[in-house]
């Protein structure tokens, strides 16, 4: 006796259209339930766990945003690591920083508990913002820039790490935020090594 074979324009044999059972109904609804829950909390998360940041969000000229970037390093600028520009802007101001293949420019110097408005933007493709250690990620894309009000409430030296791939040298695309618990000094060579250490 040989088996028979169907194809996909044939029912198969069985009871395949039958009510389902009492159990199935049971977890269809329980995971249905549960999908509501999530759904709920979505707007709770967003508002009361500060799991979404607000911001501004607006098309730009990846090239103006860049260009943006530059005269602010210009008029904030305060030294340099390894060619890299180090900015220290005032509390409260604009924070420019670009993300392109393969950095993060500037050096941001911010102060402890002072508030500042973060402008990120992409020059070429889609990058990840993650600071490292703490646990914020955001998605970076050109032509868009995403202005985040932040407050550090930490000093010291974090890293940004993209964390979409971005290329062939993505694996050493790191960036700098340095939070001083106090006023910004002017860095040189030596005290940027020693606060930084390696990029």
């Amino acid at each position: 006796m040989t088996p028979e074979t169907h194809t996909g324009l044939q029912s198969p044999r069985g009871v395949w259209w039958k009510p389902a059972h009492k159990a199935e109904k049971v977890w269809v609804a329980i995971a249905f339930g549960w999908c509501m829950v999530l759904f709920a909390m979505m707007p709770l998360w967003h508002l009361k766990g500060g799991q979404n940041p607000s911001g501004i969000r607006r098309k730009v000229d990846p090239e103006a945003f860049f260009q943006r970037t530059q005269e602010f390093i210009a008029q904030y600028q305060i030294g340099d690591d390894r060619g890299m520009p180090i900015v220290a802007p005032p509390a409260g101001s604009d924070v420019y920083l670009t993300a392109m293949a393969f950095q993060w420019t500037p050096i941001l110097q911010l102060e402890k508990d002072k508030e500042y408005v973060l402008h990120l933007s992409s020059r070429d493709v889609n990058h990840g913002f993650s600071l490292y250690p703490l646990n914020i990620n955001f998605q970076v894309v050109p032509g868009y820039d995403y202005g985040l009000r932040v407050k550090p409430t930490e000093a010291g030296d974090f890293r940004i790490i993209c964390n979409e791939f971005c290329g062939i040298g993505h694996h050493i695309m790191v960036g700098r935020v340095i939070v001083l618990d106090g006023a910004p000094q002017a860095a040189t060579a030596e005290t940027a090594v020693v606060a930084g250490g390696d990029r």
